[in-house]
């Protein structure tokens, strides 16, 4: 049996309204106006335990899962959606281990994703031009404890990235297309690339350059994602949905033939 300990974060939830994450702390409490729950209390339970605040009003204790993480993160920008975050993974194939560059880092949400997947032994370097965003989502990231696995470079990403030979890179970037000479020259052969983007005449930009700096494999998607009541005698959809929140375009680096290598500029 799995139990809280000192250090660990713990979703506490409601019968209604909004959960908390808190990290443990002995001494800590948290106050809400259901009332307030001691951390000791919290220490040694086992998760999925079911506590009272002072004022007798249950809460359950869960271990909070990356989206809960993701969903309550501090933000000053428009963050990228656990829909289609979860998609981003699979695609790069970002797991235990890897290293995987990103640029327009943002308040951190894909970020903290990307760190969550590549576990303590895995890399995650991260680009922003703007030093605010790079300090809000490190803030983000260590509140989860997970900012050992991430190293922020605030730099403008035409200027080049710093690393070489690694096995994935997403940009969240508005002209993602003028960035793609940078983009070969950090990937090693056959990796994966990825993109969000708002609108489809940016995707057709990025689609052309892809073509022009030899990418293959090139997919454009997008994903919208229905709830429904999980109520089993009026089981149906719910009234809203999450539908369009960007373009997601992929490709992998192909290495240029020898024969390509070595054709004559047209100068």
């Amino acid at each position: 049996m799995s139990l809280i300990r000192a250090g660990d974060l713990a979703m506490l939830v409601p019968e209604k309204g909004r959960p908390f994450i808190k990290r443990v702390q002995p001494g800590g409490e948290l106050q809400t106006h259901r009332g307030s729950i001691r951390h000791d209390d919290l220490i040694g339970i086992p998760w999925g335990s079911q506590i009272r605040t002072h004022l007798d009003v249950c809460f359950l204790v869960l271990e909070p899962t990356l989206r809960d993480l993701l969903l309550r993160i501090s933000r000053r920008s428009q963050i990228i959606f656990p829909k289609d975050i979860g998609y981003i993974l699979l695609r790069l194939s970002v797991g235990p281990g890897k290293t995987v560059i990103e640029a327009g880092t943002g308040s951190g949400a894909l970020t903290t994703a990307f760190a969550w997947a590549v576990g303590p032994q895995g890399k995650v370097i991260s680009y922003d031009r703007r030093e605010d965003m790079t300090s809000l989502a490190r803030e983000n990231l260590a509140r989860v404890g997970l900012d050992d696995r991430v190293v922020f470079r605030t730099r403008d990403i035409e200027d080049g990235f710093e690393e070489e030979d690694a096995e994935a890179l997403f940009l969240d970037l508005p002209k993602p297309h003028l960035c793609l000479t940078q983009v070969r020259s950090a990937l090693r052969g056959g990796a994966t690339f990825g993109a969000i983007l708002p609108t489809t005449n940016q995707v057709s930009e990025l689609l052309a350059e892809l073509q022009q700096h030899t990418f293959a494999l090139v997919e454009v998607c997008e994903i919208s994602l229905r709830y429904y009541k999980p109520v089993a005698a009026r089981l149906r959809p719910v009234d809203r949905m999450v539908a369009h929140t960007g373009y997601l375009v992929f490709a992998r680096s192909v290495l240029c033939s020898a024969e390509e290598e070595a054709l004559p500029d047209d100068d």
